[in-house]
């Protein structure tokens, strides 16, 4: 390979494309099989009675405010087209047909869905994905069927996005721990409380909790190298941006066996792949140096004007969000703040910030229901944490978007969470699009007349409370999340 492949990315950019058609078909796979439950016209928090409320509080606008293809139709049916056609386009987009087309769509798809899923799919990893996709679109040639013998190179701008894209996601996170001045972060225990509090643990989260002290110390540490040093890596000389994407990748297979964190981790991983140059591939498996040569490569036919004015506009809005970050409020940022909030709803560019404050315990909701007001059975989620003998399960990549946000209603209180006092009403519907998000109804039969619930603070067993009960969590009742409702109390 010559010296100029240390300056090319085929390899890499032809397999972020199909890892990244991956990650959308995961993602839209995981929300078809729950989305009526959350949104449908009788889920916890119907998209319809959404966008009619979006209607008459900005009747001018209200279809830019709240951009989704809903607006065509709002319907059940409709949830279902669209997660349906972000499969297929999914599918063509792997295979290379109606390549820019493709992924165009799915970002429309996504961008409708995230609107009138409200806070269930409001996490960084859902905008993460749109502001992903949104960047492809600049680096793809126009043809018809791009298929697997095909390579296509990256305009130089675009796959400087893409590193600006990364540097900011890790970056960000870091420098939020830092900025938050949470103590937990600066005495670097942080770790010490993360795999039990997190909001889905898993079995190995367990296991790791419970190594020694100097661990978690150490992994702090580690961690802090790779979100605040290594980002400088990726605009850095090749052998420097070829170590730097490795400790990312690295450290994403380390969080992604030892949480639940959906699709967040294969997408970092997938753009951390952006940093490895021709020349790297070809030294770890020489036998692709002839084969690339005997690929057809295609060129991006984005006009190189139009590129650099996107560029430009994608670098102001992101100094715009490191200002922000850094709690700068000069007069001269403000028309860059008012540029930023006039696209927000779109997602298309976004501020990345994880872990900020570390969560030292782990409350937990715990819904009973009741036919006499005296006898309470509890309602077992899918996932999360409830019942103590329960092991920690493996969910990733799919994300059950009830539970994650069971975790964050959790950490509040039922004035923040008023899509709670919905689900707890739909519950006392019997309603069965809903029910189908958790494992077990304790009242298959019919609905119970009440319904509350307990907040307990819930602590992994050691391991030897776990060999002699068998039990891999602990409780203790906290008080009462949500006081006895009915129906009646609704004017149901």
């Amino acid at each position: 390979m010559s010296e100029e492949s240390k300056n090319s990315f085929l390899l890499s950019h032809w397999l972020f494309v199909r890892l990244l058609a991956i990650i959308f078909l995961i993602a839209f796979v995981s929300l078809w099989v729950q989305i009526i439950g959350l949104v449908g016209s009788n889920g916890i928090l119907p998209a319809a009675e959404y966008l009619s409320f979006a209607e008459e509080e900005f009747p001018d606008d209200f279809y830019i405010k709240f951009p989704t293809l809903m607006w065509f139709h709002i319907s059940d049916l409709t949830l279902h087209l669209l997660c349906g056609f972000g499969v297929l386009f999914s599918i063509l987009f792997f295979i290379g047909i109606f390549n820019l087309f493709s992924i165009m769509a799915l970002v429309i798809l996504y961008v409708s869905l995230a609107t009138v899923c409200q806070v269930f799919l409001g996490f960084q990893w859902d905008n993460l994905l749109i502001e992903t996709g949104f960047l492809t679109i600049f680096s793809l040639p126009f043809v018809f069927n791009l298929g697997f013998n095909q390579l296509f190179q990256s305009n130089k701008y675009v796959l400087f996005l893409f590193k600006l894209l990364l540097f900011k996601l890790v970056f960000f996170s870091g420098l939020v721990k830092i900025l938050s001045g949470d103590y937990v972060w600066g005495n670097l225990t942080a770790l010490t409380y993360h795999y039990e509090t997190q909001p889905i643990s898993n079995i190995i989260a367990y296991y790791v909790h419970h190594f020694p002290f100097w661990f978690h110390k150490i992994s702090c540490i580690t961690m802090f190298l790779i979100e605040l040093v290594v980002p400088f890596f990726i605009f850095a000389f090749p052998l420097l941006r070829r170590i730097g994407c490795l400790s990312l990748i690295l450290f994403q297979i380390l969080i992604l066996i030892t949480g639940n964190y959906c699709f967040f981790n294969l997408l970092t991983i997938a753009l951390s792949l952006l940093l490895l140059d021709d020349y790297f591939w070809c030294l770890i498996l020489p036998h692709l140096k002839s084969g690339m040569n005997a690929l057809v490569r295609v060129k991006s036919f984005w006009n190189k004007k139009l590129i650099l004015a996107f560029v430009s506009f994608v670098v102001v809005i992101n100094s715009f969000l490191l200002f922000r970050i850094l709690g700068l409020n000069d007069p001269i940022i403000k028309p860059l703040g008012n540029l930023y909030y006039s696209i927000y709803q779109f997602r298309i560019i976004n501020s990345y910030g994880l872990f900020a404050v570390m969560t030292r315990t782990r409350p937990e909701v715990i819904v009973e229901g009741s036919n006499d007001g005296i006898h309470w059975d509890e309602y077992e989620f899918k996932f999360k944490a409830g019942d103590l003998s329960k092991p920690p399960p493996f969910v990733a990549p799919h994300q059950p978007r009830l539970d994650w946000q069971m975790w964050f209603a959790a950490l509040g209180n039922i004035q923040r969470n008023l899509w709670f006092v919905n689900f707890c009403v739909k519950l006392l519907e019997d309603s069965q699009d809903v029910l189908k998000l958790v494992e077990k109804n304790p009242f298959p039969e019919k609905a119970p007349r009440y319904i509350r619930a307990l907040l307990y603070n819930y602590k992994f067993s050691s391991l030897e409370e776990r060999k002699n009960t068998g039990n891999w969590w602990k409780r203790e009742l906290v008080g009462v999340y949500l006081p006895v409702v009915s129906l009646e109390q609704f004017g149901k």
